[in-house]
């Protein structure tokens, strides 16, 4: 232990026994983000206590006395500011072709863009000055508030409109949240099918959404004889020309079932998977299965998932000045409604509008399918990679080459 007497330990998550050396000055900052890194959360990560040697002169406690005076003074004084600055996920941004897109001035302004979420939490100084639609569906607050036991809804909106640290794909565009699910007796986030579905029709007839954002998803039942009620209030958004941009869902793996999370099973919604830094697809990424209920196949440009975008170790907004890195098809799904928020800006002929069908819808998936990065030359489309990982640039060049169709 010679030359540690100025550090404390971590304990790793999974065997106790295993220490990781920090800075004791850091013990207690940034709590959440920090059990966020080490792999702990939800739990807070609490440094073990550890006997130094003793050392009974009365010189050393006269001596520690006064640096405690001193450190007091100078925290007071606000001479002491010690900060620890979280990572980022750029890489995200530039694998998405963002920077392109932003470096033409494109911002998403004047698209609006409806979350059903867990609500938001504007605390965070990298929502200073946002204006959001808020909607309660599950409480009774006229104020923006996150229910969620994760802020979940506060990190999906982060990556959209974060205004500084880790800054929004599409900060420009005006957003609304719809608070339709909370904390569970399970400490998760959850909600019922007809709340989601009431958001969803709030989106469409009260805010008038142009792009509907569902980083949420429920299990298909393929034996049920009657669609569920979310899926019915997405259906008639995207037949009304809405873009609806959902999850492929986070059950990837030996456990899959093969299919996509309700309601991203709609075909004209687009229904986005995860990928990784090393543009892989994530592990939990949900795959799709191309066969309807009713024995039918899919057709172009509606597979599904239709695209993977950046899911993993994602950092964004937290409760107050902290920052969190989640992953998910919950993130990917954000990413995907930036790109189609800035391409709506650019080409706002593809808006819905009063007479709309939603063969405007159709194009613009045309254009992602022949857009995407493919995985493998010999394929068009594969059950967990899509149509291939979100290009945002080549979608823009894709979609001004093309006609529109409606």
């Amino acid at each position: 232990m010679e030359g540690l007497d100025g550090v404390e330990f971590l304990p790793e998550p999974d065997d106790s026994r295993i220490l990781s050396v920090i800075d004791s000055s850091a013990v207690g900052f940034q709590d959440n983000w920090r059990s966020e890194v080490t792999g702990w959360a939800p739990m807070q990560a609490v440094p073990i206590p550890r006997m130094r040697r003793r050392k009974i002169l009365v010189t050393n406690g006269i001596v520690f006395s006064v640096l405690v005076i001193v450190m007091l003074y100078v925290w007071n004084s606000g001479l002491l500011f010690l900060e620890i600055p979280p990572p980022k996920s750029e890489w995200a941004v530039e694998q998405s072709q963002f920077d392109d897109l932003s470096e033409m001035g494109l911002t998403g302004e004047g698209v609006r863009v409806c979350m059903v979420d867990t609500g938001i939490d504007l605390s965070n100084p990298a929502f200073s000055n946002l204006q959001v639609t808020f909607k309660d569906m599950i409480g009774n607050s006229n104020a923006p508030v996150d229910y969620g036991f994760i802020a979940h809804g506060t990190l999906m909106a982060g990556i959209l409109v974060s205004n500084n640290h880790q800054i929004g794909v599409a900060p420009g565009v005006e957003l609304a949240m719809v608070a339709a699910l909370g904390a569970d007796e399970d400490d998760l986030n959850s909600g019922s099918e007809d709340t989601v579905a009431r958001s969803i029709r709030w989106c469409q007839d009260e805010y008038q959404a142009d792009i509907i954002s569902l980083s949420l998803g429920g299990e298909q039942n393929v034996e049920m004889h009657t669609e569920g009620s979310s899926v019915s209030a997405v259906r008639r958004a995207v037949d009304s020309g809405i873009f609806v941009v959902a999850a492929a869902g986070n059950d990837g793996g030996s456990a899959d079932d093969g299919l996509v999370s309700v309601p991203g099973n709609v075909p004209r919604v687009i229904t986005v998977g995860a990928s990784t830094e090393s543009q892989q697809v994530w592990a939990n990424s949900s795959a799709g299965s191309q066969t309807l209920p009713n024995d039918d196949l899919r057709q172009h440009p509606h597979m599904k998932p239709e695209v993977i975008a950046p899911g993993q170790n994602i950092i964004s907004t937290g409760i107050g000045d902290t920052w969190f890195s989640s992953s998910g098809t919950s993130d990917s799904t954000v990413f995907v409604t930036g790109a189609l928020s800035l391409l709506l800006e650019a080409f706002p002929e593809y808006k819905a509008s009063s007479n709309s069908d939603g063969t405007c819808i159709d194009s613009v998936k045309n254009a992602l399918m022949n857009s995407a990065l493919k995985y493998d030359d010999s394929s068009i489309h594969d059950d967990r990679w899509g149509y291939g990982q979100l290009q945002a640039m080549a979608w823009y060049s894709s979609l001004e080459s093309q006609s529109p169709t409606c």
